[in-house]
């Protein structure tokens, strides 16, 4: 298990995959307990989360970015010599 990698903080690598799940479960939920329109939500993740993947951003993390969430290409880390 030492060879897993460190966390290195809140990066918006990190928080947009979170983001994601988060409203994918909620969506969920909500189609079960609502109604199954609320699908459309999950479906509107799901095609962000593969433009993301695709181009590098999404409308959210374009936000985070605003916020002030580094990304983890721009983070410097210590080099443990």
């Amino acid at each position: 298990m030492g060879n897993l990698p460190r966390h290195q903080g809140w990066t918006v690598e990190r928080v947009v995959p979170l983001m994601a799940g988060a409203i994918v479960l909620v969506s969920v939920a909500s189609a079960l307990v609502f109604t199954p329109w609320w699908l459309l939500l999950t479906t509107f993740v799901g095609v962000n989360l593969v433009f993301y993947a695709a181009v590098g951003w999404c409308p959210a993390s374009l936000i985070m970015e605003k916020v002030g969430l580094e990304r983890a290409g721009c983070r410097v880390r210590p080099t443990g010599h």
